[in-house]
């Protein structure tokens, strides 16, 4: 697939596999990770956003459950940094716009691929971007919430060995998931192509407009 200007943009530079460990190290051995907190617990099969499922049509390889990759991400300095520079950077670089002003429906999942898209666009590519630098992308599940105005909204969730850290197009900070002061409602599988329940109790029909 040839990757339009927003992937040929935000993918410069961001490889893990770009420097050697020791550089690394050496650049990220100021970087404080994240306090070790509890992570979400599945409670069962939930109910697919329709959008998820026609995206995963046009996009098979987004959505494909390969049980042999590591269910977590391994939190270092320099795997930490990644991670806030790419929310940072997509967060800044991809124009916010509704699916009903960008493509005129309610609701279509997309990788932002012309530079601009709503939550769950700028989550897609986020994960895009992390995987072709080396993380695993069963570790980086999509994920619906209700947000703080009461509306779905898409956020990306990395399981990581530190505990669960969310991704979101509101902020540049990434926040263990039971800060964020959202409902967590569902979220992709991380053993099919499917979705779980977070225990919200309520389930909104298409994600949040921005």
């Amino acid at each position: 697939m040839i990757l339009r200007w927003a992937m040929r943009t935000l993918l410069a530079g961001l490889s893990l596999h770009a420097v050697n460990t020791a550089t690394m190290a050496r650049e990220h051995a100021g970087v404080v990770l994240p306090t070790i907190s509890a992570g979400a617990t599945p409670l069962g099969a939930a109910r697919p956003i329709l959008a998820w499922t026609e995206f995963c049509k046009a996009h098979v390889a987004e959505c494909e459950v390969d049980s042999t990759f590591p269910s977590r991400i391994a939190l270092s300095p320099s795997v930490w940094s990644l991670i806030v520079s790419v929310n940072r950077r997509v967060n800044r670089n991809v124009r916010n716009q509704t699916d009903q002003e960008h493509w005129g429906v309610p609701d279509r999942w997309d990788l932002a691929e012309d530079g601009a898209g709503d939550c769950e666009d700028f989550q897609l590519l986020k994960r895009r971007l992390l995987a072709e630098a080396g993380l695993p992308r069963r570790a980086m599940r999509l994920t619906v919430v209700i947000d703080e105005k009461g509306e779905g909204h898409a956020v990306l969730t990395l399981i990581t060995d530190r505990g669960d850290y969310v991704l979101d197009n509101k902020t540049d900070s990434v926040m263990a998931w039971h800060q964020t002061g959202y409902v967590f409602i569902k979220r992709e599988s991380q053993d099919a192509v499917a979705w779980v329940s977070l225990g919200g109790v309520t389930s909104p029909v298409v994600t949040a407009n921005r």
